[in-house]
């Protein structure tokens, strides 16, 4: 009897052990936010906001990440945009006229991240790319998901978004 006890402790302990073990999925994640910060792109999850498509197609539903950049010494108007076929569409909000500086341009993202990016806020001194990273790491939505491809990617991410700026600026 005392050893079906310990038999019984020990699978309750191990079986505790394996589910403080984060997933891979998690692990993945960690990585890539990791490096993200690494790279000063300030990678936050957050709820969605009300006027970009989240979970279920439904705006402002479920959780979103995003990926911001402080450009130190630039000035840029107020604006948003919301992915739509490919490319940036402009949208207005409460207080925030709308502004057609980067509408209808392509989100020229590396394949791994272009489907996944859901809206672009720019504001004073930043630009933030809302985009569902999960995916980014999941296998069953980016099959091609390799390790060694995080940091080129999120450069290009970081890169497009200083493009972006400029031709906000002109």
């Amino acid at each position: 009897m005392g050893m079906w006890i310990g038999i019984f402790i020990a699978l309750f302990v191990l079986g505790s052990m394996m589910a403080l073990k984060p997933s891979g999925i998690d692990q993945r994640l960690d990585k890539l936010r990791m490096s993200a910060r690494r790279l000063q792109l300030n990678p936050k999850l957050i709820a969605c906001p009300d006027w970009i498509r989240g979970k279920d197609d439904e705006h402002g539903r479920g959780m979103m990440a995003q990926y911001g950049l402080v450009l130190e010494g630039k000035k840029l108007p107020h604006a948003r945009y919301q992915a739509v076929n490919g490319e940036w569409r402009a949208t207005e909000g409460e207080g925030i006229p709308a502004n057609f500086a980067l509408d209808k341009v392509a989100i020229d993202l590396p394949p791994t991240i272009a489907p996944f990016a859901k809206g672009l806020l720019i504001k004073a001194n930043s630009i933030v790319i809302y985009w569902e990273d999960i995916a980014y790491v999941r296998p069953a939505t980016n099959p091609s998901y390799n390790t060694s491809a995080i940091e080129p990617d999120l450069i290009a991410l970081k890169e497009q978004l200083h493009a972006w700026t400029m031709q906000m600026q002109h």
